[in-house]
């Protein structure tokens, strides 16, 4: 199996198990065993509005997976360090493959594989970060707007400032355009991150657009989703800031970035370049499958 293929099946198969957790943490009995609605119960008990209680049960969750985010860019920058190397790997694997060299691909694969374990980096964690991160934002959205549209009763009169109302949306549409803005700059800074390679600028270009496309499709959720939304999102430039800085870095053995110049990096197929082949390859696989295999062919494989 080509690495890329088995990075996407672990992630995929991690990616149903974390929403399958997030499902049974909101959907189990209604609201009332979500994570922000325990958190938002504590934080009223001690007299905190609401508005008060959904920024204060936001931050807690968020220090929570603090120790997630911090291994995250470890491994980021420890990958980022080696990112020449493991392309040179990743392409000697993907010439061996179209070329149906099979003796040279299982040797790059090997020689992938030892890299890895030499290094200790491993594509696989890149995916920690989102996979932690996904069911506690899925469960905060879900718990959140299944209150405003109960709705909670002393929601209607818990926000702040022009939104006292968190079970409504936001009137002058602030609150929407403010959480868009802070998502194109966590976007631009890479806030979750840390892996510096010019062959992705067509991706980048397409999370950047995101925002944009996400705008009109929230712009009329409840204030209270919002309220939350914006705090994860200042949280989250919180955090990069924090990281940026070398003493911090230090205390966390997060490794120095190395920042590559376009020349070290081997040359590498753009996205949409490498989905065509992709395509190609697997249909070229499916039309040979189809045609019996005449006898010294099974002998040569």
């Amino acid at each position: 199996m080509l690495l890329k293929d088995y990075i996407f099946a672990k992630s995929l198969e991690m990616a149903h198990h974390s929403f399958r957790i997030c499902l049974d943490v909101t959907i189990m009995d209604g609201y009332t065993w979500s994570v922000p609605w325990q958190s938002a119960k504590v934080a009223r008990s001690i007299g905190l509005p609401w508005w008060g209680a959904i920024v204060a049960g936001t931050i807690i969750a968020r220090c929570a997976v603090f120790p997630v985010i911090v291994k995250g860019q470890r491994e980021a920058a420890k990958l980022n360090n080696v990112l020449p190397e493991m392309t040179k790997l990743t392409n000697r694997m993907n010439e061996a493959k179209q070329s149906g060299n099979k003796f040279e691909f299982s040797k790059a694969y090997s020689d992938m594989m030892l890299f890895q374990k030499k290094h200790d980096v491993n594509p696989l964690r890149g995916f920690l970060v989102p996979l932690v991160q996904a069911p506690v934002f899925i469960s905060f959205f879900i718990a959140l707007r299944k209150m405003a549209y109960a709705p909670v009763p002393s929601m209607q009169t818990g926000g702040l400032w022009w939104f006292m109302d968190l079970t409504a949306a936001d009137p002058f549409y602030i609150l929407p355009l403010a959480v868009t803005g802070t998502m194109f700059a966590i976007l631009e800074l890479g806030a979750e991150s840390g892996v510096d390679n010019p062959n992705l600028r067509a991706m980048k270009t397409v999370f950047r657009i995101m925002p944009l496309i996400i705008l009109p499709m929230t712009i009329n959720f409840p204030t209270a989703v919002f309220t939350y939304w914006m705090t994860s999102n200042l949280f989250s430039l919180g955090q990069v800031a924090l990281l940026r800085h070398p003493a911090v870095r230090k205390k966390f053995s997060i490794p120095a970035r190395i920042s590559h110049p376009t020349s070290a990096l081997p040359p590498s197929e753009g996205f949409v370049e490498s989905l065509r082949k992709e395509t190609s390859s697997r249909l070229k696989e499916a039309q040979q499958g189809g045609r019996k295999k005449r006898p010294w062919e099974e002998t040569i494989g």
